[in-house]
């Protein structure tokens, strides 16, 4: 996971400074959870495969991973 997230964050990017660099990887970390669909996940993607689970067998979680789903604050 990590050489993935250097390839599409750091390694595509020119960054100017630290500021930039740190943004990219949190920016790509959750276009990676919450948009992009994985064949090892049949089709799902990393939060919708959690919250599938959640909804099979919440005693398994500790934290309830529908409240973190990221959301414009009304």
């Amino acid at each position: 996971m990590n050489r993935t997230i250097k390839e599409a964050a750091v390694k595509r990017f020119n960054c100017e400074s630290h500021d930039q660099i740190r943004t990219h990887p949190a920016d790509f970390m959750a276009a990676y959870n919450f948009a992009r669909r994985l064949k090892t996940l049949s089709g799902l993607t990393p939060y919708k495969y959690v919250a599938k689970i959640w909804t099979s067998g919440p005693d398994r979680f500790t934290v309830n991973p529908i409240h973190q789903m990221p959301v414009l604050n009304t």
